[in-house]
């Protein structure tokens, strides 16, 4: 029996018009231009000021939310998901805001649009954004994604096959309420790299890919709590400011947007802790699925860790995640076991006559 869930994104309140596509990309335009309170209502065509309804539910894993698009988004075609990705950023850019930036959302929160997968023995097809664009998979969001499909009955406990940009990754609901997300291929891409940073003197750290592009830190002198959350978000943006201009990147050319800091865990058992700073500069309160990806890379890069093992890693605000890996054909690819918590269920409410209807932009 498949696992598949469709989803209809040709209802009728999901397409927006051609009045209220033209009203949206000139907001948009006034927006960048530091004029978002400069769209008077009787410029509006009468065919934009039907409300568009987007439903959602919301989820933490960890103390980091995710806000899952059920029904009311885009029509992105039926391409690969990068083709996707790339579509709702050239058109539907808006709409990302819309969703999880204020006054609906926060920098806090990580959007999941559920889209038709193109293997119809996947669960669901997802693309994950955030207040400034757009993720190639995410470990929290994916295990808040799995949830809130539990909590409507699309899905019930075994595997799922979930596609995200960055490939397919494996899900494992478990009667317990724990999820596990077995992820993308990961790895070390360089070791030891040392960077100036303004401020701060060298850094050194290693890059590693982890389903996004992780700089990981272990020699950074802070203490991981909450009471120094404003300095480790400075430090961690002065170094992600340093790897770009300095030319420092992922493969491809692709930005370091992931900063990762790591001290010993204090609590029993729990071999890590660590601070996430995200593209969008605010901090991961989970402890990072992608993030916990790439440390067990460059740990089995460094030979101190293996098949079979069991890595406790803690999250700034307490919470943790286990992480284990199998090889395959000499690649290491790492699960991640967490929890997620649905905590709301909404309609967005899309009113073109309001001033932020896209959402605040920075």
């Amino acid at each position: 029996m498949s696992n598949s869930v469709y989803f209809d994104f040709c209802a009728p309140d999901a397409d927006i018009g051609p009045a209220l596509a033209r009203f949206v990309r000139e907001l948009n335009y006034n927006l960048k231009e530091g004029q978002a309170n400069s769209m008077p209502l009787d410029r509006l065509p009468s065919a934009s000021k039907t409300i568009q309804h987007v439903r959602v539910v919301d989820s933490h894993t960890g103390g980091e939310p995710t806000r899952v698009v059920i029904s009311g988004g885009p029509e992105l075609g039926n391409g690969t998901l990068a083709e996707r990705v790339t579509r709702f950023r050239a058109e539907y850019d808006w709409f990302r805001s819309a969703v999880v930036n204020e006054p609906r959302g926060s920098d806090v929160i990580v959007g999941a649009l559920l889209c038709e997968p193109l293997d119809r023995s996947s669960a669901a097809a997802v693309i994950f954004f955030n207040n400034v664009g757009y993720l190639g998979m995410c470990g929290h969001g994916t295990i808040g994604l799995v949830v809130s499909l539990k909590h409507l009955g699309r899905l019930g406990v075994g595997g799922h096959q979930l596609e995200t940009p960055a490939g397919a990754v494996t899900t494992t609901l478990h009667p317990s309420g724990e999820v596990t997300v077995s992820n993308v291929h990961s790895y070390r891409k360089a070791a030891k790299v040392s960077v100036a940073v303004p401020g701060f003197g060298t850094v050194c750290g290693d890059v590693a890919w982890g389903g996004n592009w992780f700089f990981l830190i272990e020699d950074h002198g802070f203490d991981l709590s909450m009471k120094n959350v404003e300095r480790l978000t400075s430090y961690a943006w002065a170094v992600r400011q340093a790897l770009k201009n300095a030319g420092i990147s992922g493969d491809r050319g692709q930005e370091i947007d992931h900063i990762e800091l790591f001290a010993p865990s204090a609590v029993p058992g729990v071999n890590s802790k660590n601070f996430v700073l995200c593209p969008g500069k605010a901090y991961d309160r989970s402890p990072c699925g992608t993030g916990t990806s790439a440390k067990l890379a460059c740990l089995y890069a460094d030979g101190q860790f293996g098949e079979g093992q069991t890595w406790r890693q803690e999250g700034i605000v307490g919470t943790v995640f286990e992480g284990r890996i199998k090889l395959q054909n000499g690649q290491v690819y790492p699960s991640i076991t967490g929890s997620a918590y649905v905590n709301g269920e909404a309609d967005l409410l899309l009113d073109p006559r309001d001033p932020f209807c896209c959402g605040i932009r920075g």
